[in-house]
């Protein structure tokens, strides 16, 4: 912690609500401890590019209301490569920086990995996904907004399912990982979630039909996981046209609406506690590590761990799910 002068700061990966609230925080616990910011944009390839600008305490003012992150965020085939992490290593010794804080989901957090075993960079990465799907944290910077979204939009969606006597089946993000399928679900009080955690188990479709959901209702909304194993919503469309014709089915896919939209409150707190969490772990010489929410308690999570396990879902949820929608 002693050689640390100059943190470097960057998002990366997909967008997610609470990204400007964690830039702020990071940013001004940094200067509070004595610490240097540089904002780097577009993630790694604004590293490898040099697109890297001091940070000042007033460029954080009035960014965590929005969403997005104020620090942009891209694509980056260079970083992929060693010649490209050379690049991006002489990019921050140019500009004296010492440590990174990543913000950024799986993707990211590999790539900060690797990075740092590299070139013995210390890192400390915030789980910034809407996707909740990180291992070692309850919650992850973005979900909670993309949640109350998901919520938001199947309430409406429920209207015309009601009017029409339709099957609704809504796709949500999530790609391998059915948090926001299955919380989603019950909180808009869906009939049925189908997610990749089981979709291996059971025939999630059949099981569905076949206990006769709709015996007692006009109207019914199933959410999917996007994903190559569950089929996603159109995949899933077109099974109950040949399969259950008698089912007037449409489809809507939420898509990149999730991603949008002023954090809650929930990720506003969150991202202000784990980017104090990073300037803190820093000042205690820790290094690769992923800042975690456990059980309200801020955990240091190796990013071996983070990665490379999987987060599992909770099955109550579904069984719950099961009870409530008769």
């Amino acid at each position: 912690m002693a050689s640390i002068k100059t943190i470097g700061l960057l998002t990366s990966g997909g967008d997610a609500p609470g990204m400007n609230a964690a830039i702020r925080a990071v940013t001004r616990s940094a200067i509070f401890s004595g610490f240097k910011v540089k904002g780097i944009y577009r993630g790694y390839r604004g590293l490898v590019s040099d697109e890297v600008v001091d940070f000042r305490a007033q460029d954080v003012s009035n960014i965590m209301h929005h969403g997005g992150t104020i620090l942009k965020t891209a694509r980056c085939k260079e970083f992929m490569t060693a010649e490209g992490r050379q690049q991006a290593y002489d990019v921050m010794k140019k500009h004296e920086i010492d440590a990174l804080v990543v913000i950024g989901g799986d993707g990211s957090l590999s790539g900060a990995r690797q990075f740092a075993s590299e070139f013995d960079v210390p890192i400390v990465g915030l789980p910034g996904t809407i996707d909740n799907d990180l291992y070692g944290t309850d919650h992850t910077i973005g979900y909670d907004t993309a949640l109350n979204t998901i919520m938001w939009c199947v309430d409406r969606i429920r209207d015309t399912a009601s009017s029409h006597e339709r099957l609704f089946i809504i796709e949500v993000m999530g790609r391998n990982a059915g948090f926001l399928a299955l919380n989603g679900a019950v909180a808009s009080g869906a009939e049925a979630a189908i997610i990749p955690e089981i979709s291996t188990e059971v025939d999630q479709l059949a099981e569905l039909i076949e206990s006769g959901f709709r015996k007692s209702k006009r109207s019914s909304i199933v959410l999917v996981a996007e994903s190559p194993i569950t089929g996603g919503a159109m995949g899933l469309a077109e099974r109950v046209r040949k399969e259950y014709p008698q089912y007037d089915t449409r489809v809507t896919i939420l898509g990149h609406l999730q991603r949008g939209g002023s954090p809650t409150a929930q990720d506003r707190i969150l991202a202000s506690r784990m980017g104090a969490a990073a300037i803190d772990a820093l000042l205690e010489g820790q290094r690769n590590v992923m800042i975690g929410d456990d059980d309200e308690h801020i955990v240091y999570v190796p990013f071996s761990k983070a990665i490379r396990k999987d987060k599992p879902i909770d099955r109550d949820l579904i069984d719950i799910l099961r009870r409530l929608s008769i």
